[in-house]
């Protein structure tokens, strides 16, 4: 998470600015364990914080309501095997090396201008979900205070820029202190429905869906899944906590890999009860609401509360659980989108204007999204994006799990820096561009009808199928410009952590880890990654060896 990205050289007039900001962001680098304080169990809960965000109900809500309870828990179960799966080695890799899913990709087959493509990807998967939370708390304020849904947007947007300035510090103790209270919110008045009118059970059991007839059926099951799969890059958003986790090692492996598994590809566990929730609360306010209010959880948790509470109360404790659900999110999309817009901008211009400017450009892309009601076209959007996310997490984890692992065609080491890799690898570059192409086509039934709903299907088999295809293709050539960073120390410690040595940049005189660094071309020197971003003719960036090219 950084802000001490220092330009090129001390004449650049940012120089300053840059050396003053706070290092606590690490937004284009490597995070070093002399700021990785945290235990794995508070990385982990400040990670989870985060899945506190509603929209999970309103997504279980829309299956559940088109498709039929039957078809929407078994799309809402496959699309969480599949997350999981697909998250596990992108979450180790975080973990173990601290690098973000940025990083992780450039070294995972797209190269270092290469994953630009799947940054973009990701920014607006953050400003997508950020406008849908927007427009949920919107929708409290709405029935709690009366504000006009325009007016909410705007609170619900300018309300989280204080929190994501300070990045993980202030993130940490938002998460940690907030997470109770949304707990007991949000499942004492499930446990009171089921405990104290069992019927409610049955009529969500049964409940056949606008669309189906109450059978399961293949297309409704797979249309229902395209949708949660829209939430494979999540991971991302995970992977930004996870990167501060501490050095593995033999005294904490056991709370380290709980905190790794929990909090990264098992994050979907909560997410897919949550939208399974989702499914039974709109059923249950249906006849109360009618459909086109049933997938709102303010209007879903109104009526809970309402079952159970005084009526004086409903309305103000339905208002506090939205408020703080879309605050606990949204201070994460911001921040990850910020991140990401920060790290494109950066590679393509070679020039590091601040996070705080991709802050306001994310919430900006937000604000425009929730003023144009994306709500009410929610599962539109979300099927059409979750291609391109699938195509792109797929085809990392591939990358990792069997070209890594089983083929040995990927480095097993991440690298991220500038000069050690390719600047497009074709391997991930290719089999990203083939997968979400084709899918978006099915998904907008450019071959057929009957194909539509196999577009999240598409998107994942080719993915996975291109990616050790194109590795074994071009022998692997196309990772690593060079096999060595010029610098002798090791790049690990004996239990294969990254290395704690620090030594000064040649650039912008500040102390960076061993992992951060790489030897200058024109010096005796070594040079921090971000000095390296910013170089913008090459003068410190190491030459690619010839016979390794």
């Amino acid at each position: 998470m950084s802000t001490t990205e220092s330009p090129l050289t001390a004449s650049d007039p940012t120089t300053g600015r840059a050396a003053q900001e706070t290092l606590e962001d690490y937004t284009l680098r490597f995070a070093p364990r002399s700021y990785r304080r945290w235990s794995p169990a508070v990385v982990a809960t400040t990670a989870l914080g985060g899945i506190a965000y509603l929209a999970d109900f309103s997504i279980g809500a829309g299956i559940g309501l088109a498709h039929g309870t039957g078809n929407a828990l078994i799309a809402i179960a496959v699309a969480a095997v599949v997350i999981f799966i697909t998250g596990f080695p992108l979450a180790y890799y975080g973990a173990r090396y601290n690098i973000d899913l940025d990083l992780i990709t450039r070294g995972s087959g797209f190269g270092y201008y290469g994953s630009v493509l799947t940054s973009v990807i990701f920014a607006s998967f953050t400003f997508i979900f950020f406008a849908l939370e927007g427009s949920i708390m919107a929708q409290g304020l709405e029935l709690g205070l009366g504000l006009p849904l325009w007016l909410g947007y705007l609170v619900s947007t300018l309300m989280v820029i204080p929190l994501v300035i300070y990045g993980m510090k202030a993130l940490s103790k938002l998460q940690v202190w907030t997470t109770p209270v949304w707990l007991v919110l949000m499942v004492a008045p499930l446990v009171y429905l089921v405990a104290h009118n069992p019927g409610t059970v049955d009529r969500f059991l049964s409940y056949a869906g606008t669309d189906g007839d109450g059978g399961v059926n293949t297309a409704s099951v797979l249309l229902g899944a395209g949708v949660c799969l829209s939430l494979i890059a999540q991971i991302g958003e995970q992977i930004d906590y996870l990167r501060f986790m501490p050095p593995k090692t033999q005294e904490n492996r056991r709370g380290w890999w709980a905190a790794v598994v929990m909090a990264g590809p098992g994050w979907v566990v909560l997410g897919a009860l949550k939208q399974a929730i989702g499914v039974f609360l709109a059923v249950y306010i249906l006849a109360e609401v009618g459909p086109d209010a049933a997938p709102e959880p303010i209007q879903q948790f109104r009526s809970a509360f309402d079952a159970m509470l005084p009526s004086w109360v409903v309305v103000p404790l339905a208002v506090v659980l939205v408020v703080i659900s879309q605050i606990k999110i949204n201070v994460t999309n911001a921040y990850s989108g910020s991140l990401a817009w920060t790290n494109s901008f950066t590679r393509v211009t070679r020039h590091y204007p601040g996070r705080l400017v991709f802050v306001l450009v994310n919430l900006g892309f937000a604000l425009a999204l929730m003023e144009a009601d994306m709500f009410s076209f929610l599962n539109d959007i979300l099927g059409f994006y979750s291609n391109c996310a699938i195509a792109w997490v797929v085809t990392v984890a591939t990358d990792i799990g069997v070209n890594k692992y089983v083929l040995k065609l990927s480095p097993l080491r991440p690298e991220f820096r500038r000069g050690m890799l390719h600047a497009v690898n074709p391997v991930g570059v290719v089999a990203f561009v083939a997968a979400s192409g084709l899918s978006i086509a099915l998904y907008f039934h450019a071959l057929g009808d009957s194909l539509q709903p196999y577009s999240p299907v598409a998107a994942a088999v080719i993915a996975f199928v291109l990616t050790p295809l194109m590795a074994i293709v071009t022998r692997g050539r196309y990772y690593l410009r060079r096999p060595d960073d010029g610098i002798g120390e090791a790049l690990l410690d004996p239990d294969g952590n990254p290395s704690a040595l620090t030594l000064d940049c040649h650039v912008c005189h500040e102390p960076y880890e061993r992992p951060d660094l790489a030897a200058c071309r024109t010096h005796d020197a070594v040079v921090c990654s971000l000095c390296l971003s910013t170089d913008k003719v090459g003068d410190h960036v190491l030459p690619a060896r010839p016979s390794d090219a």
